[in-house]
């Protein structure tokens, strides 16, 4: 049975006339007879009376035309959805990510893209930075939210939006009353930090004091930056985080533009160099147009590389 014979038929139960049948599918009679008895035979059944005078169809071809006719609506609706995901319009994206981008513009970037791109699912995975990355060269993600860019053989990186960092300390500690704190006058205070083992960017924070000429005093480890936060809050030393976390604990912290690290930093989006889903380039450009001061704003995402 072929999918022509089918539309045939539908054609033939809608004109009952195979000279009018036939014009509508731009044939001659004698092919559409042909398929319509070739069709009759495989099924096993009449499905139309034919006479000098009319067409018409069986009740077993009634039933037949039902049954057809919910076949070729979903068919359409799979040429539909097919389109869509070669489109980029479409799709399931596994996203690894840490806690602290819950308190930036992601989550409203999200909620947007649910309205604007309904057929787009987004799964954000918490995950530990370093554990995003060997997700993503493993292929159980398909894109890292990271605060370091990663490039070689495998992965790429977009810049997203800046994140300088800022100190938080508690409302009352002496340094608060600056409108800015230098890194070095931080040499004596106690710290709240990410744990080395899991973050790259808790690394580079170390250099970052060391270029200053002090090594940080770490009062505390975590792996998350809102726990970072809720122990300065509580008085257990000062942090240095992104400035996009200020609104967590807002009135319990002091925050204050850090100057003299050498340290850049930013939100970057990583993804492999021969990733394969439209919907990853659709979703990158999405959160790069939706980002006001994005460095990328100007420059789509290039196609993925194919080995």
């Amino acid at each position: 049975m072929e999918l022509r014979q089918l539309r045939y038929f539908t054609v033939l139960a809608e004109e009952l006339n195979f000279t009018r049948a036939a014009a509508r599918l731009h044939i001659s009679q004698p092919p559409l007879s042909a398929q319509i008895a070739q069709l009759e035979d495989e099924l096993g059944v009449t499905l139309f009376l034919r006479d000098s005078r009319k067409v018409q169809l069986t009740d077993a071809g009634a039933t037949f035309l039902r049954d057809v006719r919910r076949i070729q609506d979903r068919l359409k609706e799979a040429t539909q959805r097919v389109r869509t995901v070669h489109a980029g319009l479409a799709g399931r994206l596994e996203i690894g990510l840490s806690g602290s981008h819950f308190l930036g513009p992601l989550p409203g970037i999200i909620g947007s893209l649910a309205e604007t791109h309904p057929d787009i699912d987004v799964v954000l995975n918490e995950m530990a930075p370093n554990d995003q990355i060997e997700a993503l060269r493993e292929s159980r993600i398909d894109l890292s939210l990271s605060r370091q860019p990663v490039e070689d053989e495998l992965l790429c990186s977009r810049m997203l939006w800046p994140d300088p960092l800022v100190v938080a300390l508690p409302p009352r500690h002496p340094l608060a009353q600056g409108k800015q704190i230098a890194l070095e006058a931080l040499a004596t205070e106690r710290f709240v930090m990410l744990r080395r083992e899991t973050s790259l960017f808790a690394e580079q924070l170390l250099q970052a004091c060391a270029a200053a000429g002090f090594t940080p005093q770490v009062a505390q480890t975590v792996s998350e930056v809102p726990a970072q936060l809720s122990l300065v809050a509580a008085g257990l030393g000062v942090s240095l985080v992104p400035a996009s976390t200020q609104a967590y604990q807002a009135q319990a912290l002091a925050f204050r533009p850090l100057t003299g690290a050498q340290l850049s930093t930013g939100v970057h989006v990583v993804m492999r160099q021969d990733r394969r889903k439209a919907v990853i380039d659709t979703f990158v450009n999405y959160l790069i147009e939706q980002t006001p001061g994005s460095p990328a704003t100007t420059s789509p995402t290039q196609p993925a590389r194919t080995p």
